[in-house]
C-alpha cells in the first residue's frame, strides 16, 4: 500500500497524487530552491560616499528646488556631488539647473553625466526624451531596470554626495533607490508648514524608518516671505509646522527656508538661488545652513 500521509494535498492530478513525492516540477508543493527572484538586488558598484534621498509624502512642496538647492550648494564648497533626479514621470531637474536641452552620451559603454560644473553632474529621465511635453508611461518593472542603469551605467566618477529627488509618495522609485544605492546615509524629508503638509510628510518619516533608513532630517520649506515692498513678514503657508512635526516624530530638523519669489524666479531661469545670491541674503543663508546642518549630521 502507498503511503500517503505525506503527500502534498494540492498536487492537479488525482491519480498521480497516490505516488507523487513532491518533487516534480509541475507540483504546486515542490520544494523549491531559492533562486535570483527571491533575493535582494545588489547595491550598485559605484564610487560614491554619501547618498541622500530627498522625499516628502506628497507633491508641491519645493521638494526638486531645496535638492537642486542642496546639491548646488555642497558643490559650491568642493565637494563632488551628483544629482540623480528619479521623478521618471515629471523630471524637473534639467530645467532648474539650465541644462534642459542637453542630452545623455555614451562614451565606452557607459552613459555620460551632464555635467553642470566641474563639482556637480546630473542624470535625468527628462535627458532622455524627445521633448519636454513627452510623456513616460510605464510600470513598475520598466522604472526598476531605468533606476537601475542610471546608478550602475553612467559615469559618475568619484563622488562625496549622491543627491537623489524622488517623487511624492512612497512608490517604486523610492524602494527600487532604496535597495540599490550604496553607502545611503538617509533621507532630507520636504514640508511646507501648514498642517495638511505635515500630515502627509509624516508619512514619508515613517515609510524610511519602516525601510531602516536614517532620517537626516526634516526642511521646512516656504516658511514665511518677506513683502518685497514693505519687508513686513507674512506667514502665507503658517510657520513652525514642520519643526513640531519633527520633534513629534523624534527626527532632526535641519532648517526653515522662505517663500522666495526670486527663488521661483531662479528655478524658472535655470540658475538656482543658492548659486545667484549670496553674502547676507536670507534665502541664501537658510539653504547654507541646511547645507551645513546635513554634512554635520552625514559625517557624524
Amino acid at each position: 500500500m502507498t503511503d500517503t500521509s505525506n503527500k502534498p494535498d494540492d498536487c492537479p492530478d488525482p491519480e498521480m497524487k497516490k505516488t507523487c513525492s513532491g518533487e516534480c516540477a509541475t507540483c504546486p508543493s515542490a520544494k523549491k530552491e531559492p533562486g535570483a527572484a527571491g533575493k535582494l538586488p545588489e547595491r550598485a558598484a559605484i564610487d560614491v560616499k554619501h547618498v541622500i534621498l530627498v522625499l516628502s509624502g506628497k507633491g508641491g512642496v519645493g521638494k526638486s528646488t531645496v535638492a537642486v538647492n542642496l546639491a548646488s550648494a555642497l558643490s559650491n564648497h568642493g565637494y563632488n556631488t551628483g544629482i540623480l533626479d528619479l521623478d521618471l514621470h515629471g523630471p524637473t531637474i534639467p530645467k532648474m539647473l539650465g541644462i534642459e536641452n542637453h542630452k545623455l552620451q555614451t562614451m565606452d559603454n557607459k552613459i555620460e553625466p551632464v555635467r553642470v560644473t566641474g563639482t556637480l553632474a546630473a542624470v535625468s529621465m527628462a535627458f532622455l526624451l524627445p521633448d519636454t511635453s513627452t510623456p513616460v508611461i510605464w510600470r513598475g518593472p520598466m522604472k526598476m531596470s531605468a533606476i537601475s542603469q542610471f546608478l550602475t551605467d553612467v559615469n559618475w566618477g568619484s563622488l562625496d554626495f549622491l543627491v537623489v529627488d524622488l517623487p511624492p509618495g512612497t512608490g517604486d522609485e523610492a524602494l527600487t533607490i532604496a535597495q540599490l544605492a550604496p553607502n545611503l546615509r538617509g533621507a532630507v524629508i520636504v514640508t511646507t508648514p501648514q498642517e495638511v503638509a505635515t500630515l502627509e510628510t509624516s508619512k514619508a518619516v515613517r515609510f524610511v524608518e519602516k525601510l531602516d533608513i536614517p532620517v537626516i532630517g526634516v526642511v521646512e520649506n516656504m516658511s514665511g516671505m518677506v513683502c518685497p515692498h514693505c519687508q513686513a513678514e507674512i506667514d502665507v503657508f503658517g510657520k513652525g509646522g514642520g519643526k513640531k512635526m519633527a520633534d513629534e516624530l523624534g527626527v532632526p530638523f535641519l532648517g526653515s527656508i522662505p517663500l522666495d519669489i526670486e527663488m521661483r524666479q531662479a528655478g524658472d531661469a535655470g540658475r538656482p538661488a543658492v548659486i545667484r545670491r549670496g553674502g547676507d541674503d536670507p534665502t541664501w543663508k537658510a539653504v547654507n545652513e541646511v547645507m551645513e546642518n546635513l554634512v554635520k549630521r552625514v559625517e557624524q
